[in-house]
């Protein structure tokens, strides 16, 4: 299920996408970032519409997700 991010109170959107970049595995490139820099990175993706939070009830689990992976369509 994909949860916009405009329905998340913004402490609540902070969190999780601190959450959601400080993950283990998660890679940035050749250059370190810090944890705000990514969070900004996410946000700015988000309010373009290329990244999505999706919630997986299977999993009781949110990720970021590309537009790619739902075959959104513009």
């Amino acid at each position: 299920m994909i949860i916009p991010y405009t329905e998340l109170e913004p402490d609540t959107l902070q969190a999780l996408l601190e959450e959601i970049v400080t993950r283990d595995g998660t890679d940035y490139g050749e250059h370190e970032l810090t944890t705000q820099q990514k969070v900004n990175r996410a946000m700015a993706l988000l309010k373009n519409e290329k990244l999505f939070i999706f919630y997986s009830e299977l999993h009781d689990t949110c990720t970021l997700q590309t537009k790619e992976a739902f075959d959104i369509q513009e």
